[in-house]
């Protein structure tokens, strides 16, 4: 599922959460939010970034969305083919 889909489903202090702090860590109980609401972060998915002994990231191209999102902008997703 891709981000403009399970977007929605997070409660809005979550959305406020990632779009203050975009491009930081994502902590544990957001990226549980994120996969109840159809995000599979284990997925090769376009705005699945790096998952490791830090935390998880969004990728780069996710950064991008949700910055579009918080300037009030209405983002696309990237092609099948991006990483």
């Amino acid at each position: 599922m891709s981000i403009e889909q399970w977007w929605p489903a997070l409660q809005p202090s979550t959305r406020e959460w990632l779009i203050a702090n975009n491009g930081d860590v994502v902590p544990p109980h957001v990226v549980e939010e994120i996969a109840r609401a159809g995000g599979d972060v284990t997925s090769d998915a376009w705005w699945v970034g790096q998952k490791g002994p830090s935390g998880f990231s969004l990728s780069d191209a996710a950064i991008d969305w949700v910055e579009a999102v918080a300037n009030g902008e209405t983002p696309e997703a990237p092609g099948p083919d991006h990483r």
